[in-house]
């Protein structure tokens, strides 16, 4: 286990990305639940790459869910369906992960779906170059529809009761404190635990990254890493 500064973090989350040798894009899953900083990572490791001269696709699975119609059918705050009814990994993988794979044309397209409007989307299709990198943030990324598409797995690890938190911090403008702490606590978290325990993601991960406090980061690899 490593701490230190953030800068240090990202720094060897810059280092770990540019080690990777593939001669195709470098697609970077960063995992976590919902909350741990996930989105907030993910963009500033985009700008140091960005920074270091490396073309970066950013992209979340936010942008690949299912039509709203399609996401309850087990129920609005159903753990079961969150995890197994709410983003489209064929898609994901059809338009994202496989194009920018080996033997991919690297044609790509970074979204599918429009969140805000509940529309599906069709955006251009862009060529990337080899060396690009994507970083695509979001949850469940090390299941087992997507974990052999990462080039370089990351999982931000945060304790469930400071993604509460930070959940009713983030969404105060929008929704209650008693409705965010309700999906949290009877769809997010179940789910999350779930899947913890079908695929102990941090098992695959190449880097863990401890983000209780954001500003001094732990940082661990392991046996399988």
């Amino acid at each position: 286990m490593a701490h230190g500064t953030r800068g240090e973090m990202l720094g060897r989350l810059a280092a770990a990305v540019g080690s990777v040798a593939v001669a195709h894009p470098t697609r970077v899953a960063v995992d976590g639940p919902p909350a741990a900083g996930k989105t907030t990572l993910a963009d500033e490791l985009a700008d140091i790459l960005r920074d270091q001269g490396r073309y970066v696709i950013r992209a979340t699975i936010d942008d690949f869910l299912f039509p709203r119609a399609r996401r309850y059918p087990r129920g609005e705050y159903s753990a079961e369906g969150c995890y197994y009814d709410t983003h489209d990994h064929a898609a994901l993988n059809r338009v994202l992960l496989d194009p920018l794979g080996p033997g991919g044309d690297r044609g790509f397209q970074p979204a599918v779906y429009d969140h805000a409007a509940d529309t599906v989307l069709s955006p251009p299709v862009t060529t990337a170059p080899a060396g690009a990198v994507l970083l695509l943030d979001g949850v469940f990324l090390m299941r087992p529809e997507l974990i052999d598409r990462w080039d370089l797995r990351v999982y931000v690890s945060t304790a469930f009761e400071a993604t509460v938190d930070r959940a009713v911090l983030r969404e105060r403008q929008v929704s209650s404190r008693a409705d965010v702490e309700r999906r949290w606590r009877e769809r997010y978290i179940p789910a999350q635990q779930l899947y913890n325990a079908t695929v102990r993601p941090t098992e695959h991960a190449d880097i863990v990254v401890h983000n209780d406090d954001p500003r001094r980061p732990l940082w661990e690899t392991g046996p399988a890493r």
